[in-house]
């Protein structure tokens, strides 16, 4: 990665921290309803991997935390804003709120609320992409806890059959609301889970961008 680069990661992670802070602060002012997952921390994950993908040709599709991955993906700041604000012209009118960031232009497919929810979605998509003899691939973003859903297993068995184009990438903060990890899942690290499906993982520093970037990279 080149010094432009590193640079240009640097401000964008930036802004991002400081887009997910203006939110928060709104949030305690009221001025945004409904639920509101933040991403503070965790910003070198989503600008690692998103900066080795191809933007606008891959699918990136995540959880509820999405704003800074529909940021990296080139969804307009000003609308994801407009969007928890509830105004029409935010990514989906104000309709969906701070969870349900959308923006098909960009090929972001969305933040869902349902916990596991994008697992099979992103199967659904990498199965149409190879159907259609396309070239690109799909992203998905999840957290540790929703690979204790049945989705994971159902999602990761089908994408190894059927060898889709899918990356999925487990965003570990050790905590599924407030429970720890070590309290509601017996394989700690959570890149060994995928072994019974001879599914190739790695872990990485998800607060490295460029150890994330490589990883990326090479997946």
């Amino acid at each position: 990665m080149s010094l432009d680069a590193k640079k240009r990661l640097l401000r964008e992670m930036l802004f991002a921290r400081r887009f997910e802070e203006r939110c928060y602060e709104a949030y305690v002012e009221r001025k945004i309803g409904g639920f509101l997952h933040l991403y503070p921390g965790e910003e070198a994950c989503a600008h690692g991997v998103l900066e080795a993908a191809r933007v606008g040709h891959d699918y990136v599709i995540t959880s509820y935390r999405d704003h800074v991955h529909a940021l990296k993906s080139g969804v307009d700041a000003k609308a994801v804003m407009a969007e928890l604000f509830g105004k029409v012209t935010g990514t989906c009118k104000g309709l969906g709120g701070s969870m349900h960031i959308f923006g098909v232009a960009n090929r972001f497919m969305g933040g869902y609320a349902l916990v596991g929810g994008p697992f099979p979605l992103a199967a659904g998509i990498a199965k149409g992409i190879q159907m259609q003899g396309g070239d690109e691939i799909c992203i998905c973003f999840l957290g540790d806890a929703a690979n204790n859903q049945g989705t994971f297993h159902e999602s990761l068995n089908m994408a190894k059959i059927w060898n889709l184009p899918v990356l999925y990438v487990c965003e570990n903060n050790l905590y599924g609301i407030g429970t720890r990890i070590d309290r509601s899942t017996a394989v700690i690290d959570q890149y060994k889970r995928v072994s019974g499906y001879n599914i190739p993982a790695r872990q990485v520093d998800g607060q490295d961008v460029e150890v994330v970037y490589e990883a990326a990279r090479e997946a």
